[in-house]
Order: C-alpha cells, then structure tokens, then sequence
C-alpha cells in the first residue's frame, strides 16, 4: 500500500514538472500517427495501381504502418525520459520473442503463410477457390485468415497456413470456368445426331462462350440402359463473379437440350429394372421401369 501511494505521488511531481514536455510528446504521438495512416494510405494507393492484386497492397500497407508506429512508440519512450525502461524491454525483446514464438505458434505461422501469399498472389478478390474441400469466393485476406464466400452463402474463415499447405483451385484466376453435365438417350437413337443437335443448341444459349473455349459434346458411356452424352461448355468469369448468373446459364443449357431432344423425337429412357420370378406358379417374367423420381411401375 505504501508503494502505491509513493509511486502515486512520484506520478503526479512527475507532471507537475514536466507538464510541457508531455504537450510536446502527446503532440509527437499524434502527429506521428496521424502521417503513418497518411502514409500507408498513399503506399496502398501506389502498389494497388501497379499490382492487379490488392491484397499486396494492403498486406505492404499494414506491415509499414506497423513498423512506423513501433518507432514511434520508442522515440515517445524516450522523450519522456524512460529510457532504462526502453533498453530494459529492448533486451528482454529476445526472450520474448521465443516464449510468444512457442505460445503463439499457430498466430505466427498464420501470419507468415498471409505474407506469402500476399506476395505469391495465387488468388485475388472475388476468385472462386477450392482448399481442403472448401469451395468459395475470396472476400478479404487478413494477417492471420482469409475470408470466403461458399456458393450457398456461407461465410467460412480459413487460417492462411491450411491455405498454404494444400493444394489450392484457382477455378477463375484466368476469367474461364466450365461446366459439364451428362444426359442419356435410347440406344435405338442416332447418338452423332443428337450430338449435333446438342452442340447447336448449347451454341445459341446467351452466355455460353464459343471459338476457342467452344461447347464439346462426347460419347462418356454405354450404359446398360442408355448412351449417356457429356456436354461440356464454358462461361466467362470477368462478365460477373456471381455464382448465380453461372448456375442461371447452367440450367439454361440444361432445359434446351432436353426440349431440344424431346422435340427431335429422341427418347430419355429412365432406368429400368428387370425382376425374374422363380415362382412355377408364376411363369411370367416382369419388367419394372423406374423414373427419374424412384417410382416403379410395370
């Protein structure tokens, strides 16, 4: 109790005679601060207009605002004189740095993977990514976590080291993204018309890119029931990053070719199931045809 009142009291003579030297310090200190922000801002500014991705910038950003208001933190030690203070933390700075390195040790590896990314730029904002079977559109990358956006709106968080550690997919780093589906038909059908029929119909379908990245429509497989069709085409991610204008141009596709083929006169067979009887009493064979929404009927 004694210790508090006397360091109360060496607190407040302090003040009394140094209280224009501590206007000049909080003067410094706000000065300080106030151009460290001016400058990072200027420096984002900068980089953003050289670098196609922003998150460069802002990860230079923040660790030059850091190391600034760091020197500034010391120099304000300083001018109010506590200097053994400052060199007492200097040297202790060391061993500091191993225990927080042990206790933090995920914190630290975070921050490291979110500089290397930052600077290894596999991913910008608005991509749509894959990472340890986690599917999204990049909202933000921090210091310790990058931010995604899942299809069905989900908001997932992952830290920079998992990122770093496995694969990553790029689905839209160049501005393409395809799509596939598979569609059967009977096998008393021509499959190379239909396969033509296919590839004119998906060509009409606004927002379906043609030339380079044109539609392929193949043979996948004989099945035991139909000749299954793969159809493969692509949209251009740089006209919208939205999941649903995608999946909208999907189903367009989807829905033509299916009225496309109904109304050529090709059949869409669902599976069908063949049951045997081995009943004597019951010398018939019965034949169940399944649809597409698991009902049977003979």
């Amino acid at each position: 109790m004694e210790k508090t009142v006397e360091f109360y009291y060496d607190v407040i003579q302090y003040l009394q005679l140094n209280y224009i030297n501590l206007g000049f310090v909080l003067l410094f200190v706000v000065a300080g601060f106030l151009t460290t922000g001016f400058i990072k801002r200027r420096i984002k500014s900068r980089i953003s207009r050289r670098s196609p991705n922003p998150i460069t910038a802002t990860f230079i950003s923040q660790i030059i605002s850091f190391a600034l208001k760091t020197i500034i933190v010391f120099i304000t030690l300083y001018l109010l004189g506590l200097n053994s203070f400052t060199n007492k933390f200097l040297a202790g700075a060391g061993l500091l740095a191993i225990v927080i390195g042990f206790a933090l040790k995920d914190i630290g590896e975070n921050f490291l993977a979110g500089i290397i990314l930052a600077f290894k730029s596999p991913f910008r904002v608005d991509d749509l990514i894959e990472v340890n079977n986690i599917e999204g559109f990049v909202k933000d990358i921090n210091i310790s976590e990058t931010h995604i956006k899942t299809p069905d709106g989900k908001d997932v968080f992952i830290p920079n080291s998992i990122i770093l550690k496995n694969p990553l997919f790029n689905y839209t780093i160049d501005g393409f993204l395809r799509y596939e589906f598979m569609i059967g038909i009977a096998y008393e059908n021509n499959p190379t018309e239909a396969i033509k029929l296919i590839l004119e119909t998906v060509n009409k379908v606004d927002g379906v890119l043609v030339g380079d990245k044109k539609p392929a429509i193949m043979i996948n497989e004989l099945a035991t029931n139909t000749i299954n069709i793969r159809v493969l085409f692509w949209v251009d991610t740089f006209k919208t990053t939205k999941r649903s204008v995608h999946h909208g141009i999907r189903s367009k596709v989807m829905n033509d070719v299916v009225v496309a083929l109904i109304g050529n006169g090709f059949s869409l067979p669902a599976s069908v199931i063949e049951l045997k009887n081995y009943d004597p009493s019951i010398p018939l064979s019965l034949k169940v045809e399944t649809n597409e929404d698991g009902i049977t009927k003979p």
